[in-house]
């Protein structure tokens, strides 16, 4: 690594990962980037300056040590690697795959100052995946019981990564999922091209052995309320990172019609309850095999679900987005590889209504061309309708991709948790509390739909806080 000086790093071109040919990859759900060979993952890693002080690593939600785990993929030490990014992140594997790395620790990378920044997320992914592969998983030390027992609510990112930093500490720890498979919305909301189901798993399995206790069809709010969880089950503090899986629709005529899906629905039922391989499993979606399926929506979620549809045999798949490509806050490797395998994006043009048969069938939508005027409230500039523009196309399925909200079951049942009038659980930003003595939340019930990672971030900042409670007894 040293023998290379900054100027000969910085002429080393940043590798591309290699990816399935888009013609096959949009008709089987095999993931889409094949990784990086051990080859690459050197010589993307001698591109890091050795920055003194690394401004990626602030650029971390979760601050992984970017700087010493490249350091030991240029050495050649992958196992190193990984076990040195485990002291600070539980999901390797999911993060190197899904976080918005170009808009954290690349972004704040020195290197892509004057050319392109490190591939930190690829390197995450690919020492990640050589651990997995040879079999020899680290798994991070715990420290001796200290009697006390904390309840977590959800095993989606924020739960996932609170629980390993408690556990970690010597807490008794176990997480409480509603559905039938652990994982939240890394299994539900993400397909299998982009996160395979068994990378998921291999994830929590990792927990498991460290003594991490998880329970299914466990709804809070039901089988048990949180008070029971303190009162009656002995659990000494609850962290609440149950997401924020309510959808939101457009309020437009039509959306009763038959074909017209939430995001969240959809994409459950493909990727959790494998309806792409009915009848073998019986959770049937509507047939989409020379179909005509629109998405409304910019973000992730609309590309996982308009590649999705593709995948189920769509003749043509549209994005329809009030807004120009530049606003899309989904990220641009999405949006790249959603053109590449034949997505059509509609865009600036909004939904009015949506058209059915005589027997409830949707058949057509009513699009508006839209145009950008001064900015709104999130930044980006705010979409005006232009006056008979109107037109129509024939689609048969409809999927409602614009954001989600938090399902109130947890704080109906909890009344003394404070909400905001979004419904999202208000915290102390520093220590993730809320308003209830002992309750801890974080991730996308307190900040509505984020990142994965920032999820992950607020799960070890209230680890960190949950400790300090249970350690000093000060609320």
């Amino acid at each position: 690594m040293n023998q290379l000086t900054p100027k000969e790093r910085m002429k080393i071109p940043r590798h591309s990962m290699i990816e399935q040919d888009p013609a096959e990859r949009s008709r089987n759900f095999s993931e889409v980037n094949l990784g990086y060979t051990p080859e690459l993952a050197i010589e993307e890693a001698q591109r890091c300056l050795q920055c003194p002080k690394p401004t990626c690593v602030a650029g971390c939600p979760v601050n992984i040590q970017i700087k010493d785990f490249i350091t030991l993929i240029a050495e050649g030490d992958f196992l190193g690697a990984v076990k040195k990014i485990k002291e600070d992140n539980a999901l390797p594997a999911i993060c190197g795959r899904v976080c918005p790395q170009e808009e954290q620790c690349e972004e704040a990378c020195v290197v892509g100052k004057r050319g392109e920044p490190v591939a930190i997320g690829y390197l995450e992914r690919f020492v990640a995946d050589y651990e997995r592969e040879s079999g020899k998983i680290d798994v991070p030390e715990v420290k001796v019981s200290n009697g006390k027992k904390v309840a977590i609510v959800g095993s989606g990112p924020a739960g996932l990564s609170c629980a390993k930093d408690l556990r970690e500490k010597g807490y008794e720890v176990t997480v409480f999922e509603a559905l039938h498979e652990l994982g939240g919305v890394l299994v539900y909301g993400i397909p299998e091209f982009r996160l395979p189901k068994e990378i998921v798993r291999t994830e929590i399995d990792g927990l498991k052995r460290m003594g991490v206790k998880f329970e299914t069809d466990a709804i809070i709010g039901r089988v048990f309320t949180v008070d029971e969880l303190m009162e009656e089950e002995g659990y000494d503090a609850v962290f609440l990172g149950v997401g924020a899986g309510l959808p939101w629709f457009l309020g437009i005529e039509g959306e009763n019609l038959n074909g017209v899906y939430s995001a969240n629905e959809f994409l459950t039922r493909v990727n959790l309850m494998k309806a792409y391989q009915f009848p073998e499993y019986d959770s049937p979606i509507l047939d989409c095999r020379n179909k005509n399926v629109a998405v409304f929506g910019g973000g992730n979620t609309a590309m996982d679900a308009v590649r999705t549809s593709l995948r189920l045999g769509a003749k043509n798949a549209y994005i329809v987005y009030r807004r120009s490509e530049k606003e899309m806050p989904a990220r641009v490797e999405e949006i790249k590889h959603a053109k590449e395998e034949g997505v059509q994006f509609m865009l600036l043009t909004n939904p009015v209504r949506l058209i059915g048969d005589d027997e409830g069938w949707l058949k057509g939508m009513e699009l508006i061309k839209m145009e950008l005027g001064e900015p709104d409230e999130s930044g980006r500039r705010r979409p005006i309708p232009i006056e008979g523009s109107n037109f129509t196309v024939d689609i048969d399925v409809a999927v409602i991709a614009i954001g989600n909200g938090p399902n109130p079951l947890v704080t109906q049942t909890t009344p003394e948790i404070e909400t905001s009038r979004r419904g999202t659980i208000v915290v102390d930003p520093e220590t993730m509390k809320t308003s209830k003595k002992g309750v801890f939340a974080g991730g996308d019930i307190v900040t509505g739909g984020a990142t994965v990672i920032l999820a992950m971030g607020a799960g070890r900042k209230a680890a960190a806080a949950i400790d300090h409670y249970l350690q000093n007894g000060a609320w």
